[in-house]
């Protein structure tokens, strides 16, 4: 018979599928909700010098050094149902971020927000300061310089930490583990479904299938880096030599 069953034909099982939704939803809504907080702190730590900037910037890198299942227990501890901000949290607004896809979403932001900062921080230093200076003489507010030389001038920078946040959002596994559990179809994500697949018999291939998945994700973003980056220092060298 030519007619093949759908199901069957797929080559991803549902709850392979399901992983790889969860995966993509969590790392979206992570980028999204880091990325404003991640233009005010970079460019703060581009423009500005204040005390104790040095501690900012320590506390900013903690996530990479730190063990992520430190993180973890830490959010735990903090976001928990019983924990000292969780609590309140699910009293007064209803909102459980423990064993729950949203508290997913807040582990990917904590570990992958440092990769956001940096590349955006370096895109807001390299902006010229005589542009911005200009716009200010002709009588532009700092909000409209900001949004009509700085932002789009840093965008490379700004889509770049994107799609390192998106990137590691995708990968994260043992903070997440630890917060939120590993709940199929709650938050099970790829990480994790590839972790249990080759807990149990007969899941290796399951486990493959989600490994090369995630190179081939892996590999495009990294691609996509690569050609933002070319891209942005042609840019660069242009300007260079236009001043000249």
């Amino acid at each position: 018979m030519l007619s093949l069953d759908l199901a069957n034909s797929s080559l991803l099982s549902p709850e392979e599928l399901s992983a790889l939704y969860l995966s993509a939803k969590i790392a979206l809504f992570a980028t999204l909700v880091s990325l404003p907080l991640a233009m005010l702190l970079a460019w703060t730590l581009a423009r500005h010098q204040f005390r104790g900037k040095f501690i900012v910037e320590a506390a900013l890198q903690l996530p990479m050094v730190l063990p992520p299942v430190v993180l973890g227990y830490l959010l735990l501890v903090a976001f928990g149902t019983q924990g000292f901000i969780g609590r309140y949290l699910q009293q007064w607004f209803d909102i459980q971020l423990a064993f729950n896809w949203k508290g997913a979403v807040l582990a990917s932001i904590i570990m992958a927000f440092p990769l956001m900062v940096q590349p955006i921080k370096l895109a807001f230093q390299m902006v010229d300061h005589r542009l911005e200076q200009a716009a200010a003489t002709l009588g532009a507010k700092p909000w409209q310089v900001f949004l009509t030389i700085s932002l789009p001038l840093a965008s490379s920078g700004i889509l770049i930490g994107s799609i390192l946040c998106f990137s590691r959002s995708l990968g994260e596994f043992g903070a997440t583990m630890t917060f939120v559990g590993n709940i199929p179809g709650e938050t099970r994500t790829i990480p994790l479904a590839i972790y249990s697949f080759i807990q149990q018999p007969g899941g290796e291939a399951a486990a493959a299938r989600l490994v090369v998945l995630s190179m081939l994700l892996a590999f495009a973003a990294l691609l996509a880096n690569y050609w933002i980056t070319q891209r942005y220092q042609q840019k660069i060298g242009y300007l260079s030599r236009a001043q000249l």
